[in-house]
């Protein structure tokens, strides 16, 4: 069975549970999308793999895994998210050393905040599109994934502020480790620049 690839669309708050976030993925050759529930955790790792202006100031679990495989010449050269059970997807790691190949089990989250790290592909097969994916309309697929309407209050709040003032904010989020006030500092910043 052939693969499709997938691309990252966006993080949002997840709708359905609290706490949790929805990680958006689309077929790079369709329409569909790939919404998969996953921890406030493994968003914070995915934000900061795709943002590449923060950085944190010790590293993630993601970050020492990526620095622990490199140093024994271990590479991620994909991900495949297979399989689909109950609502819960499941994928797996397709590593390389030594021109060995070797598949991992993994949480779908934690190997796509890897395949980030990795700059590996992401992939699924069609069927599991079929059951999963859904296709948004052209009004919904404009709008930005990253926010929801409670987001946007939040960050209007910095309207007022200035670019010195944002700066020094997200520098004292990103000690602090509140990467979600950081990237929502670091919009801030960029609509205004």
């Amino acid at each position: 069975m052939s693969l499709v690839k997938l691309n990252i669309k966006g993080i949002s708050y997840s709708q359905t549970q609290t706490g949790a976030y929805a990680l958006l993925l689309s077929e790079e050759d369709g329409k569909r999308q790939l919404p998969i529930v996953i921890g406030a955790f493994e968003a914070q790792s995915i934000a900061i793999a795709l943002e590449k202006d923060i950085k944190p100031p010790r590293p993630l679990t993601h970050d020492l895994f990526k620095t622990f495989a490199s140093r024994f010449d271990i590479t991620i050269n994909k991900i495949i998210i297979h399989k689909l059970i109950d609502g819960i997807f499941y994928s797996s790691l397709i590593c390389e050393k030594d021109g060995n190949e070797d598949v991992i089990d993994a949480r779908t989250s934690d190997a796509i905040a890897l395949a980030l790290r990795f700059q590996a592909p992401i992939f699924t097969y069609p069927n599991i599109l079929d059951k999963a994916g859904i296709e948004l309309n052209q009004k919904d697929s404009n709008q930005d994934p990253q926010t929801t309407s409670g987001e946007q209050v939040k960050q209007s709040e910095y309207a007022h502020m200035t670019i010195n003032q944002l700066n020094e904010l997200l520098e004292k989020a990103v000690s602090d480790e509140n990467y979600e006030r950081a990237a929502r500092l670091r919009d801030e910043i960029s609509k205004r620049s």
